[in-house]
């Protein structure tokens, strides 16, 4: 299984759920998973997101048809994911 492969199973999964992150360029990235498309995957950003600078937002088609708001980044830039415990809200 690639990494790619292993990371977009990993999104899937957590859709939902909060996590962390962090890709190729340095950057971390704090949200919840609104969900999946073909090579990105769409946070809700929560906290303080100091590296978005509005960059890389945008609508996604979220499940049952309806649109999501959300960051996306990417699958290919991943290098860890982590999930959040519920303290970080």
């Amino acid at each position: 299984m690639s990494s790619f492969e292993h990371h977009h199973a990993m999104c899937n999964r957590y859709v939902g759920r909060a996590v962390v992150i962090g890709t190729r360029d340095g950057q971390t990235h704090r949200g919840v998973i609104q969900g999946v498309r073909n090579n990105k995957v769409y946070l809700q950003p929560i906290g303080n997101q100091r590296n978005s600078r509005g960059i890389g937002f945008g609508f996604g088609i979220g499940y049952g048809g309806g649109w999501a708001f959300g960051l996306g980044i990417a699958i290919g830039s991943i290098v860890t994911l982590a999930l959040l415990p519920f303290f970080f809200f």
